[in-house]
């Protein structure tokens, strides 16, 4: 039975079925070879390892599902990220804390933690979260094919605190108030419905638990939408535009699955934070801290408290900073991190 199938048996209180939602009702036979909810009798398989909890958007009007099932076939072809040549996880554990915010979310999540990554890809963040401290680290994908390169490293490196289930973040397959940190980067912006799903992920969260969400920003993307008009107009020629293209220090299938997430994805929405804090206000979260930060001239420093709340960001200030991002937040793609907290409460 693989590693995830029996975290589901041993855990089966966590899980909710995604068809019919009921909590603690999924089942995997003896076999390890399916999964099955005993209040609907829904069977959901398990394909190299990985219980496939996909449900699909069958309850929305229009064409939502069709965006889902348009991102799923996209991240098939094109699994994103991949690990570049990585080995074992030292290597992952290297190249992980070279970015700050990577680092200081390693350093200050503490042992013991619960975690579920919502939209982990390949599932690098999550690998990486899962390498020490006893974690318990749980991603969920759309795709099948980034799920098994993550579930691969996993296995070849024995990370033993993370397990991988395909899921649709719109039914995930976990039950409300079950985790102390929800993690969602570069994600909801290809849904369909990004505030919906949301919403969706956020009740995954414990009272007094952290929910991190990464997004497109509506100022900061205006260059990558300037370089993905000229590439639509004079071709792939062009690609070195983005000096992501030409760097050596990355491999050319990975320098090629950035170029396809970033310009040829067939779905994306861009926000702002003042957007995204009008969503923790419907959710009753409260704002922590944004990355970068959303009080102009204001920067990070190298030991930031990621958790430490700072003061939420209002009016004019916070309106000059969202559009000075058209100049500092370009050379990330226009991405940007919201961290919320549930009330201890709530």
């Amino acid at each position: 039975m693989s590693d995830s199938a029996a975290f589901l048996r041993a855990n089966a209180a966590l899980f909710r079925c995604p068809s019919c939602r009921a909590d603690g009702q999924l089942q995997v036979d003896a076999g390890g070879a399916t999964v099955a909810c005993a209040a609907c009798s829904t069977v959901y398989p398990i394909t190299d390892g990985l219980p496939q909890l996909f449900a699909p958007n069958d309850d929305w009007e229009g064409d939502k599902s069709d965006i889902t099932e348009s991102m799923k076939a996209f991240y098939e072809k094109t699994p994103f990220p991949n690990y570049d040549g990585f080995d074992d996880a030292a290597a992952l554990v290297q190249k992980a804390k070279q970015g700050f915010f990577a680092r200081l979310l390693d350093e200050q999540t503490p042992f013991g933690a619960k975690i579920v990554e919502c939209g982990c890809g390949t599932g690098q963040l999550s690998n990486f979260l899962g390498v020490g401290n006893n974690r318990v680290v749980v991603g969920l994908d759309l795709c099948l094919n980034s799920l098994r390169l993550a579930n691969g490293f996993k296995q070849r490196n024995k990370l033993n605190n993370t397990r991988f289930f395909q899921a649709n973040l719109f039914r995930p397959p976990l039950c409300e108030g079950s985790f102390d940190y929800v993690i969602s980067n570069g994600v909801l912006h290809h849904t369909s419905d990004p505030k919906l799903a949301f919403h969706t992920i956020a009740k995954l969260a414990k009272p007094g638990g952290y929910v991190l969400v990464g997004l497109y920003h509506q100022y900061g993307r205006l260059w990558t939408d300037l370089r993905r008009w000229i590439f639509r107009v004079g071709g792939d020629k062009f690609k070195f535009l983005d000096p992501r293209t030409l760097s050596q220090r990355i491999s050319a299938e990975k320098r090629e699955a950035w170029f396809q997430d970033q310009y040829k994805n067939p779905h994306e929405s861009k926000h702002t934070i003042g957007e995204v804090i009008d969503w923790l206000d419907e959710a009753g979260l409260e704002f922590v801290k944004s990355v970068p930060k959303a009080m102009p001239f204001e920067s990070f420093s190298a030991n930031e408290k990621l958790f430490d709340a700072d003061a939420r960001p209002e009016g004019a200030a916070r309106t000059l900073a969202e559009m000075l991002m058209t100049f500092n937040n370009a050379r990330e793609g226009g991405f940007f991190i919201v961290i919320a907290r549930k009330p201890a409460n709530g």
